[in-house]
């Protein structure tokens, strides 16, 4: 495992959408793995990898605020259905110095593939929902500073 260079948001691989994960091998094994590294040392609670560098539709998640902790990665992840609305405070490991308000669905059906490429779904509320909307953003090249109905410093907040 290796930690990666988290990209900011200058980069313009950033708002390039990503493609599809077609071959599941060590190599998307070992992207996932130096994901789920960078992410915890950043420290941060998603990371999708365009993020790294690396323009394919994989995200990590790890909602460790939360009690019941999930963590996990998903590939290919498609929002199915969204339900209701929250605005929150959202950061970015790729937007270091901004914070903003989000609106953001509180309910969300996603499917994915595991590493082995059997199809995955799944249900999503609050925190976790929220993730996971940031994330898949991420893959079709939109930050959140895109969707954001306040942005400031974290000094001034």
């Amino acid at each position: 495992m290796a930690k990666r260079v988290i990209r900011t948001d200058e980069d313009p691989l950033l708002r390039k959408k990503s493609r599809e994960v077609t071959k599941f091998d060590d190599r998307l094994k070992e992207l996932i793995q130096d994901m789920f590294e960078t992410m915890d040392e950043a420290p941060g609670v998603g990371l999708a990898a365009p993020q790294v560098g690396i323009l394919k539709r994989v995200i990590v998640i790890d909602d460790r605020e939360e009690v019941n902790r999930k963590r996990m990665y998903m590939i290919n992840p498609v929002i199915t259905h969204k339900e209701g609305k929250a605005v929150d405070l959202e950061g970015c490991l790729s937007v270091p110095l901004k914070q903003g308000t989000v609106e953001r669905a509180t309910n969300i059906d996603v499917e994915y593939m595991d590493i082995d490429g059997n199809k995955k779904s799944l249900n999503a509320t609050d925190f976790f929902a929220r993730i996971i909307q940031h994330e898949v953003d991420h893959l079709d090249g939109i930050l959140f500073t895109d969707k954001a109905i306040d942005i400031y410093l974290p000094e001034e907040g």
